[in-house]
């Protein structure tokens, strides 16, 4: 089920994307390889945590 929408999703790809380009450039650590967690959940419209505390930012599946 989709639950990220809209500004949640684009701020969510350029942030991980951003992350992983810094760690694979050696700007920061390998921690910033975390950035595949935001940048999959904006790819997929989907993020698990949203459905587990009942978060939805996608508005064509809003109750």
């Amino acid at each position: 089920m989709n639950n990220v929408g809209g500004l949640d999703r684009v701020a969510r790809i350029v942030i991980g994307a951003a992350l992983i380009i810094l760690a694979a450039l050696g700007v920061l650590g390998v921690w910033a390889y975390i950035g595949i967690v935001p940048l999959l959940t904006g790819l997929l419209h989907s993020c698990p945590l949203y459905s587990v505390f009942g978060v939805n930012t996608c508005p064509k599946h809003k109750p």
